[in-house]
């Protein structure tokens, strides 16, 4: 099997959880610190040896290219103010991966979002990268995945335990007890299940390594939850017909930035563990909380 070098990130949808700040710059390109939240997942991507980065686009994401394309004119505004390590950070992103765009046209679903890769993908195995989804660098998902997916072959899906009341929010996966190197078999994949009816508590979270017989199935899969093509039909579709479905469990962090609250917090988080302005950051906050912030 030929080795994983190519990766799809939508990033077509509207960022409507994040409104206002949305409404005229993509909910990647949102800051956490210092660098959009997209940089951080195409990093992760390029750290696992995936350097053809295909990001499927929408309206107004003309942000996002010119983030991954030089700045001649800024370039030299460091370089006469003779900031060098400014200049490098500035210069990282295009240097990281051959990133392509895709149009989606109409967001019919993260299904649609990755069939729209078909014929960039060809016939290799890819991975899949959610773009509101940050997995911590000290505890990398996605090399295990591309393991699990060159020794098993099939689809291999990160998974995650999560309570009762948030199962509504993702894909649960149907598993078998694991396998001795870890990994789950698994056998049924439900979309946003009710509470009371999720068959299980393993959540699908935004990472996926999938082989190229996810696009006729995805052709295959009518519109679902919400009116789109959901990738979890598809890929329960493809193991009930006895395609391998693995799920590796992530049991690292995960920090999700697509609404509000959990945008602060992961941006709080990534401020305080930063060497550079930590230490300041930490001793601010805990003043902050201790004799300023309102009480009630």
């Amino acid at each position: 099997m030929q080795p994983l070098s190519k990766v799809v990130i939508p990033v077509a949808g509207h960022g409507t959880r994040l409104l206002p700040a949305t409404k005229a710059t993509p909910k990647e390109m949102l800051p956490v610190v210092d660098k959009p939240v997209l940089q951080y997942v195409v990093e992760e991507a390029t750290a696992a040896g995936l350097r053809d980065v295909l990001l499927i686009t929408g309206r107004n994401k003309r942000p996002i290219e010119d983030h991954f394309d030089r700045n001649t004119e800024l370039e030299q505004a460091l370089r006469h103010k003779g900031a060098p390590h400014r200049l490098a950070e500035l210069q990282r992103p295009e240097e990281l991966a051959t990133v392509h765009y895709l149009r989606q046209g109409a967001p019919q679903g993260l299904g649609h979002a990755v069939l729209r890769a078909e014929q960039h993908i060809g016939d290799e195995s890819f991975a899949v990268l959610l773009g509101d989804d940050l997995i911590d660098a000290g505890s990398p998902l996605l090399p295990e995945m591309i393991k699990v997916q060159q020794r098993h072959g099939g689809c291999v899906l990160a998974l995650m335990p999560v309570g009762p009341h948030e199962i509504s929010a993702y894909g649960c996966a149907v598993t078998r007890p694991a396998r001795t190197d870890g990994t789950f078999p698994i056998t049924d994949l439900v979309e946003k299940p009710r509470s009371d009816e999720a068959p299980g508590n393993y959540a699908v979270i935004g990472r996926y390594v999938l082989p190229p017989e996810v696009f006729p199935a995805l052709r295959a899969t009518p519109p679902g939850r919400g009116g789109e093509i959901q990738l979890t039909d598809a890929l329960a579709t493809l193991a009930r017909q006895g395609t391998p479905v693995h799920g590796v469990l992530h049991t690292g962090r995960r920090y999700d930035t697509g609404d509000p609250e959990n945008y602060l917090r992961t941006a709080i988080q990534f401020g305080c563990e930063r060497p550079d302005i930590g230490p300041t950051l930490r001793s601010w906050l805990d003043h902050y909380v201790r004799h300023e912030m309102p009480r009630g």
